[in-house]
């Protein structure tokens, strides 16, 4: 039966694209001048492996690439070269090549340009002294070794359908003959080739993981083979004193001790023992002594110890799965919400031991709920992450030295909010890059270090998570912001305040910048960026101070699944007002209600007017009351600006599961999201952001 590789493809590309971002960022970090070996071998063993799957699975391309960095890197972490700047420029960009590669075979895209390929390829080759290898059709494990040698392979009953990949790669590197005995499946193959042994194992060592077994002989040293095949982990390049012992999730433990099978059988179609090959004795002596595990079916890696016993804590679950398990909790909360409501007017004497039950489901129910949101919760270093790369490449291009530093990198919010905040956080960086940091030469002039410093910072405060970009560098100018906002017609005073000058760079098309470049200019980013996060339930708040430098203050909640919220009634309906808005709730003295032009209301509040917004009179319902002194005002602040809500009263501060309104029913103004409640209606959410610009336009 032949093995369908591709249902191991996805593996693959996950696990590739972990090597290349590991492989960027230890790149990133490298000491030109002093390069940690360390470093340098693991940025060798990302190339290695990802080398070593894309061949299995007949990524030729990407083996292509692969394989003369890998030449490049095995050169410089030998000694054999010095690292230089310009090897770190096309290291990176080999990676973003790969990357395209990658994305290519995972969507069935166009690729990757194959002159930037050629170009790479080339430069690469050059700077390890060696000619650029076709890479239409690479050689995808030939090394620079002088001579050839003759190889023996022997696969014990094994389909030749089932080697396919490994036969044509052979057949690629050297003079193939294959042999298939009569009468069952073994296959004898005779190699006369340039492969190295290393380079061989290298290209077998698959066919292991797929149970299909191999045997070497002829002239690879049998003491190299077994410590090769057998201990796939970093140690002594050196042969072993004492036969190596895999650990979990070792790139290559995947072999069966012969003493734990059930058979001689068995122990042939695992092995592939041929009592008379040479060396044979020692390889049964390391087999011997490697522990019993299942056969991986996915590609193998190497891995340190570390590494592996992480993987071995966790694993890989699709995001739907999480997603509806998610979903299935906030319907017991609801559920168990609903039981508390039932089971409060109840005799606590007569029922005592319902009471108890119910009480411990809503403490199982809260912490099975925090339980769960953690599984979608990660670490907001899988954004941080790109950063390096991007302030490297657009400080390189406006000429500016910048130092990255990421702060609080462990902080952990929702999935969801990973993937959306990564595009807002990009063109703030990239703004900060072009408008924020000076040039060296200014820097001097204005007495600074030449080389300017962009941070990153993430904190949780309370039940949101505040995400600062923070630079050191010219800051805002006023006269230049009030300036532009007059020549775009925009309503402004010189007497305003500097936070709300600062406010005005988020006004759709405004900027400063002088020269449109390719890195910003154009009056688009800020507005968007604003209206992303505040999409998102946050709010963005900026600062600066000229000449001393600019920060941007984004707060989001945790999760778009769950939240805090003050539970408010006006007249028979219920609304649910998020706690990050709520300042304050208070009940005004008749006096201090005034009336303004048409039917507008403001109130005021220690000195401050505030526009007061009646959600009954919004949304068409008849309240309890009309009076504000006899109901109660909820001060609200989104955007900078407050308001006062209008409501009956206040019923309670619970979490809440939110509901799409726009799925299930069609998009409300004022309206962000639904909740059912415990006694089973549906309480709508309040939009906050909404509410406070529908209330600048009826003060």
């Amino acid at each position: 039966m032949t093995v369908d590789m591709s249902q191991f493809y996805e593996v693959f590309f996950e696990e590739a694209a972990e090597h290349l971002a590991s492989m960027e960022s230890l790149l990133l970090k490298l000491d030109i001048h002093a390069p940690d070996p360390d470093e340098l071998n693991a940025v060798f063993r990302a190339a290695h492996s990802i080398k070593g799957g894309s061949g299995t699975f007949g990524f030729t391309d990407m083996t292509g690439v692969t394989h003369i960095l890998e030449n490049l890197l095995d050169k410089i972490r030998k000694g054999e070269l010095a690292l230089r700047q310009e090897m770190i420029d096309v290291f990176l960009e080999a990676g973003d090549v790969l990357k395209g590669q990658l994305d290519a075979h995972r969507s069935g895209g166009a690729g990757v340009d194959e002159a930037t390929v050629e170009h790479v390829c080339a430069v690469l080759a050059k700077m390890a002294g060696e000619d650029a290898a076709p890479v239409a059709a690479p050689p995808p494990n030939v090394t620079p070794k002088q001579g050839r040698s003759r190889f023996h392979l022997a696969f014990k009953r094994v389909a030749k359908a089932k080697l396919e990949n490994l036969l044509r790669e052979l057949a690629g590197n050297g003079d193939l003959k294959v042999q298939e005995e009569s009468g069952n499946e073994n296959l004898s193959i005779m190699l006369d080739t340039a492969l190295s042994e290393s380079d061989l194992l290298e290209m077998i060592q698959y066919v292991v993981s797929l149970k299909q077994v191999v045997l070497a002989t002829g002239e690879i040293d049998p003491a190299e083979f077994a410590r090769e095949a057998f201990g796939f982990f970093e140690g002594n390049p050196g042969a072993p004193e004492a036969p190596p012992v895999a650990e979990e999730g070792d790139g290559f433990g995947l072999f069966v001790s012969p003493a734990e099978l059930k058979s001689q059988q068995e122990a042939d179609e695992g092995f592939g023992l041929f009592d008379d090959a040479p060396g044979m004795e020692q390889i049964k002596q390391v087999a011997a002594a490697a522990p019993s595990k299942p056969l991986a079916a996915a590609p193998a890696k190497t891995v340190t110890p570390a590494t592996a016993n992480a993987e071995g804590a966790s694993i890989r679950v699709s995001v739907e799965k999480v997603d509806q398990l998610i979903n299935l909790v906030g319907e017991l909360v609801i559920t168990q919400a609903m039981l508390a409501q039932t089971t409060a007017n109840v005799d606590p004497a007569l029922y005592e031991v319902l009471l108890n039950s119910v009480s411990q489901l809503e403490r199982n129910t809260r912490d099975l709920q925090e339980s769960v949101m953690s599984i979608r919760m990660m670490p907001i270093s899988f954004v941080f992450s790109r950063f390096p790369r991007v302030v490297r490449d657009v400080a390189t291009k406006l000429g500016k030295q910048v130092e990255l530093r990421t702060i609080g990198e462990g902080t952990e919010l929702d999935k969801g909010l990973i993937e959306k905040i990564a595009d807002p956080l990009t063109h703030l960086v990239r703004n900060s890059l072009d408008h924020g940091i000076e040039t060296p030469e200014k820097r001097i002039a204005a007495g600074k270090n030449p080389k300017g410093t962009l941070t990153l910072r993430a904190s949780h405060q309370g039940g949101n998570i505040v995400i600062e970009v923070s630079d050191d560098g010219g800051g805002l100018s006023r006269e230049r912001i009030l300036a532009k906002a007059k020549e775009k017609g925009i309503p402004v005073s010189d007497s305003i305040t500097d936070q709300e000058v600062w406010l005005l760079i988020f006004a759709p098309g405004f900027s400063t910048a002088e020269v449109v470049t390719d890195v910003s200019g154009r009056g688009v980013g800020m507005d968007v960026v604003k209206r992303n996060i505040e999409g998102m339930g946050g709010r963005v708040e900026l600062d600066s101070k000229t000449g001393t430098g600019t920060r941007v203050t984004i707060r989001l909640p945790l999760t778009l699944a769950i939240l805090d919220g003050m539970s408010v009634a006006v007249g028979d309906e219920i609304f649910i007002i998020p706690l990050n808005y709520i300042i304050e709730s208070l009940q005004p003295a008749e006096h201090d209600v005034k009336t303004v032009a048409s039917d507008g209301r403001v109130v005021n509040v220690r000195g401050e007017y505030l526009p007061l917004v009646a959600l009954h009179g919004l949304f068409n319902i008849r309240p309890k009351t009309r009076d504000p002194s006899k109901g109660i005002l909820v001060i609200i602040e989104s955007d900078g600006a407050k308001a006062a809500l209008l409501v009956d009263e206040l019923v309670g501060q619970h979490q809440v599961v939110i509901k799409s309104l726009e799925t299930n029913f069609r998009k409300v103004r004022g309206i962000s999201a639904a909740t059912i409640m415990g006694d089973g209606k549906v309480a709508l959410i309040l939009d906050m952001v909404a509410l406070v610009r529908m209330s600048r336009n009826l003060s």
